[in-house]
């Protein structure tokens, strides 16, 4: 799962952005004030046709049952997690090359995280460190389809169906992605989206999304979005107030419609990237694994020298990013779960290599030129 856009950026003041949210919705600009004037002269805010509309397009889409809008991706897998009822001391096997957001999900879901390592070459969750920390406490597992390709779906439910575990899939970066052709979110049981603005489906604001086809548990997830509801002034639970509001839907409504042509429109800039980068032995390219189609949240490479570089590309004017540069297991937050340095060696020695390159929709293959002739003078190709 991402997180917010400021504190992991480089992001030069001038040249090339790391991230052009202002050129989409220029683009847009006619639609979304429409979005906006039509709200306005309804008062309808909250709830109503708008976020009806985008519950069953985003199901659709997804290749689901049933959508819940909610207020974040972190909200998504909250509820997610919370409507698997776990109970206190029961773990749930993740990553730790992830953003805060899944596994503070997992812990206010009712949880305890159990970080795993990951597969260097996909950067995903490894299958093999997933079944080594099986325990009698495991009940679920969260695989993260980082970056925007997704995590090796079968062997982790063929896993999860052999010791009886659920399975959360946090698509968060990873709207449109496909394993053997099954969309991203339709695969567990329950599937996480965040509609941050810098996502592949992004608000103009925060949002966020429940993927499944299991009514009994997409029911817990809208009862917990609305103060533990089951209709007004009922209350089966405590909750939160998570509701995806009215306009933020309506936004999507109208992004929904063009993500597949962005999404190839990343495809391609990331197919110009590798075309122009590999020649660099010094740069390890991401792979995208044949059975998976990646959509490419971000386009992240690896190098010994990577914050030599980072410094660079910003002196040339390109902006960049670190997704992430500290793993969770070593975030004070997790401090006193004991886990230092060497206990997840692959995911440590990703954190200490990555930097993500600007990657956007609207990226010319004159900027990716430039990009790449940035990284070519730097290795004194």
């Amino acid at each position: 799962m991402s997180s917010t856009a400021i504190p992991h950026l480089v992001q030069a003041s001038s040249g090339i952005p790391f991230l052009d949210l202002i050129s989409q919705h220029r683009d847009l600009e006619d639609e979304l004030v429409e979005v906006f004037r039509r709200a306005l002269r309804a008062a309808a805010f909250v709830g109503g046709a708008e976020l009806a509309g985008f519950e069953r397009e985003f199901a659709d889409f997804c290749g689901v049952a049933d959508t819940a809008g909610v207020a974040s991706g972190t909200d998504a897998l909250r509820f997610a997690v919370m409507a698997m009822a776990p109970r206190p001391g029961d773990e749930v096997i993740t990553v730790s090359h992830t953003f805060m957001g899944t596994s503070e999900a997992i812990t206010q879901g009712g949880a305890t995280p159990r970080f795993v390592d990951i597969d260097r070459e996909s950067m995903n969750i490894d299958p093999a460190a997933v079944e080594a920390a099986i325990s009698s406490r495991t009940v679920g597992i969260v695989p993260v389809h980082l970056y925007g390709q997704p995590a090796n779906m079968d062997a982790i439910l063929a896993i999860a169906d052999r010791h009886g575990l659920w399975v959360i899939e946090d698509a968060c970066q990873a709207h449109g992605a496909r394993y053997k052709g099954r969309m991203a979110g339709s695969m567990g049981v329950l599937g996480a989206f965040s509609f941050y603005p810098g996502k592949n489906l992004g608000a103009c604001g925060e949002g966020g999304a429940v993927t499944g086809s299991d009514s009994a548990r997409m029911a817990l997830v809208r009862q917990y979005r609305e103060h533990g509801q089951v209709r007004k002034y009922y209350h089966a639970s405590e909750g939160y107030n998570g509701r995806l509001d009215a306009i933020q839907a309506a936004v999507l409504r109208v992004k929904l419609r063009r993500l597949a042509d962005w999404t190839e429109r990343r495809r391609r800039a990331a197919a110009l990237y590798r075309e122009a980068l590999c020649d660099l032995a010094e740069v390890v390219l991401p792979v995208e694994a044949r059975d998976c189609y990646h959509v490419y949240h971000l386009f992240v490479v690896r190098t010994g020298r990577r914050d030599e570089l980072q410094a660079h590309l910003t002196r040339e004017g390109i902006g960049t990013g670190l997704h992430y540069p500290l793993p969770l297991h070593l975030q004070q937050a997790y401090a006193s779960r004991g886990s230092g340095p060497g206990a997840l060696p692959i995911t440590e020695e990703v954190a200490a290599s990555i930097l993500s390159l600007p990657m956007f929709a609207e990226i010319t293959e004159e900027q990716i030129e430039r990009v790449a002739s940035a990284l070519r003078d730097f290795f004194g190709s």
